[in-house]
């Protein structure tokens, strides 16, 4: 059963603390480190599910819909038992095929009740993901427990709302989508629902909106008794019923990727001096030389100031906020790093005169998000842009901390394993792997290594070619928006037709995708062909062997370049990956020895593959650890500044 107590209608259900103490953090961490048991113990539950289903199929409508309450009223009373739960599944497996006509496979099913038990399935790209989530989604709403199903972006969450609404309906649930341009009176309506779809940037941001309109009615217990009187959404006042059930697709992404990302909610101000100051402090910045005045930090994007650089600023402003030694140096930081770190097309883009910031791990625009610190400001004084309108924070969380205040969680995604060590230790998640359907019919060339981008370039270009003229589609990843339009170059200066699909051609994603399938095309993307993107293969594509994937990509996570890599021999398709990287690229630049870059030579070095390996993954595994150290300091600094903040509440 999941652990969720009595939900009282009105309440806001919720962890007001960290699920975790130290010791059980540490407990988890050293259970994940004991390699994932197979999923064998849930083979007897699938069998009893495929039997049940058996002994439906002969129910006409009515009797089916009779059914499916009588198990609701069972689940409502007796909560998620194994017997129920298998009744549950059989009956939405029979509905799925009658409304949807899909038959859900056994995966589904296993990984459906792998969620359940708050656990998280590695589902293979391609393997039904989507379905998987319902099945997990619908048990929990019949069993009474509000569901908010977190998926990557707005496409895909009106898309899964749509396609399973049916499905839902059929088993008397009500499901809602809410975006960006859903209004306040519609989202109340939405979050009522039993299933809602969201990204967790709008979930997040309707929680701290939440968190401002119950700070005015001080209490839990005046919550219930003011929701006494509120029988419709619109009376309730808050948009959430609360924080009950959270199903994230892409988990790693959000957990892992995304979890120090703060999402802060503003209100208007007016400071009309603070926009002088920035940009006299980037004026100062821009007077300072590296080497001399600072030092570049760039695998964590940061600046630190020499002795001479701290010299170098006394007496450069006038301002009386710069007389303050420690703000005036953090200050200058965060321009120098604006100045010298963060990169147009790379970190962000312009367009109609704003700087829009660039999803590291989706290689998606974030509208809406913007850097702390000042340091967005100083980049739109860099690149001219028109600032936006003087705000002031009022609320902030982050995601690591967010999604532990549900009291039960669960998700999926196609790349798990290598983060199974954290999710445990900062959420108490167990990984579980669901088996393909079918054998996989993957095949990876060896990894090829070049002397700077030039050559990589070159020999992309010519394998892109060849793949290509032998009728098979062709998607090339690159890092960044500037690399994939560099690329396009090249395969222009050689005419060769081609599609290319960056943050700046995200309103053409959705025909980008559906032609990169086809016989004979090359699309040129970033990682917003990874996560999320599903190519079909075009007519007589798999007779010559599928989808060919070129990965120029290193990202700071192994996880994100595999991503990349499920693009292809998806559902049993065959399917071919060949990596081609670059020793100038940033991340391997910085630990590759001289003597060893010297071997590589114009042609690529590709052999002993455990040393070019070695050189690949070796500086993601130490950006990981750096990253992980981070996301385990602020959580600390978090939990720590919240117990002060509950301290001080109590104290008044």
């Amino acid at each position: 059963m999941l652990p969720i107590p009595g939900i009282v209608l009105g309440a806001y259900p919720e962890r007001t603390a960290a699920p975790r103490d130290a010791a059980a953090a540490a407990l988890n961490t050293l259970r994940a480190l004991i390699p994932a048991p197979k999923p064998r113990r849930y083979a007897q539950f699938i069998e009893e599910v495929a039997a049940r289903e058996a002994t439906l199929a002969a129910l006409d409508t009515a009797a089916l819909e009779k059914r499916v309450q009588d198990t609701r009223a069972a689940l409502a009373r007796h909560g998620l038992r194994d017997d129920l739960i298998a009744e549950s599944f059989a009956l939405i497996k029979q509905t799925c095929a009658r409304v949807l006509g899909i038959d859900l496979y056994s995966t589904q099913l296993l990984a459906a009740r792998v969620m359940l038990g708050s656990r998280l399935a590695e589902m293979a790209t391609g393997e039904g993901k989507t379905l998987a989530a319902g099945v997990c989604a619908a048990t929990a709403a019949l069993a009474g427990i509000p569901v908010h199903v977190v998926t990557a972006n707005d496409y895909l969450v009106e898309r899964d709302a749509r396609t399973l609404g049916a499905l839902y309906r059929a088993l008397g649930l009500t499901v809602a989508p809410v975006v960006q341009q859903t209004a306040p009176a519609a989202r109340r309506a939405a979050y009522d629902c039993d299933i809602v779809y969201c990204t967790a940037s709008e979930l997040v941001f309707d929680y701290l909106r939440d968190g401002l309109m119950r700070a005015r009615t001080r209490g839990d217990l005046h919550q219930r008794a003011k929701a006494l009187h509120a029988h419709d959404p619109a009376s309730r006042g808050t948009l959430l019923r609360g924080l009950c059930m959270a199903l994230i697709d892409e988990a790693d992404c959000i957990l892992i990727d995304d979890a120090r990302v703060p999402l802060i909610l503003s209100e208007r101000c007016a400071n009309g001096g603070e926009q002088r100051y920035f940009a006299a402090a980037l004026e100062a910045a821009g007077r300072l030389e590296p080497g001399t005045h600072f030092t570049l930090v760039r695998e964590s994007l940061s600046v630190e100031l020499t002795g001479a650089g701290h010299d170098a600023l006394e007496g450069s402003c006038s301002s009386e906020a710069w007389l303050n030694r420690l703000h005036r140096s953090e200050t200058v930081c965060t321009a120098l790093a604006a100045l010298h770190l963060y990169d147009r097309d790379r970190h962000y883009i312009v367009r109609d005169g704003a700087v829009t910031i660039i999803d590291e791990s989706t290689g998606r625009l974030a509208p809406g998000r913007v850097w702390s610190r000042g340091l967005h400001r100083f980049i739109e004084l860099k690149e001219n842009c028109a600032s936006g309108t003087e705000t002031a924070t009022v609320a902030q969380i982050t995601y690591q901390r967010f999604f532990q205040r549900y009291l039960s969680l669960c998700g999926m995604s196609g790349t798990l394993q290598e983060a199974r060590t954290e999710l445990a230790s900062v959420y108490g998640l167990e990984v579980l792997r669901i088996p393909l359907r079918r054998p996989d019919r993957r095949s990876t060339g060896p990894t090829r290594l070049f002397p700077e981008r030039e050559s990589q370039w070159h020999a992309v270009v010519h394998e892109a070619l060849a793949v290509s003229r032998a009728g098979r589609p062709v998607l090339i990843g690159t890092d960044s928006v500037a690399e994939s339009e560099a690329l396009s170059h090249r395969l222009a200066q050689v005419n060769q037709p081609h599609a290319v699909l960056n943050a700046r051609q995200d309103n053409a994603e959705a025909e980008v995708i559906a032609r990169a399938g086809t016989p004979g095309q090359i699309t040129v993307a970033t990682n917003m062909a990874g996560r999320g993107t599903d190519i079909e293969l075009g007519p007589g594509v798999a007779e010559r062997g599928g989808l060919h994937v070129i990965c120029c990509q290193h990202n700071v996570s192994g996880r994100i370049d595999r991503q990349l890599v499920g693009r292809c021999a998806r559902r049993g398709d065959p399917g071919s990956v060949q990596t081609m990287l670059a020793l100038d690229k940033p991340l391997i630049a910085r630990f590759v020895p001289l003597a060893l870059a010297r071997r590589v030579t114009a042609q690529g070095f590709t052999s002993p593959q455990w040393l070019v390996r070695g050189m690949v993954r070796w500086p993601q595994r130490v950006e990981e650890r750096r990253q992980r150290i981070e996301r385990r300091e602020l959580l600390k600094r978090d939990a720590h500044a919240e117990r002060a903040l509950t301290f001080g509440t109590a104290k008044e």
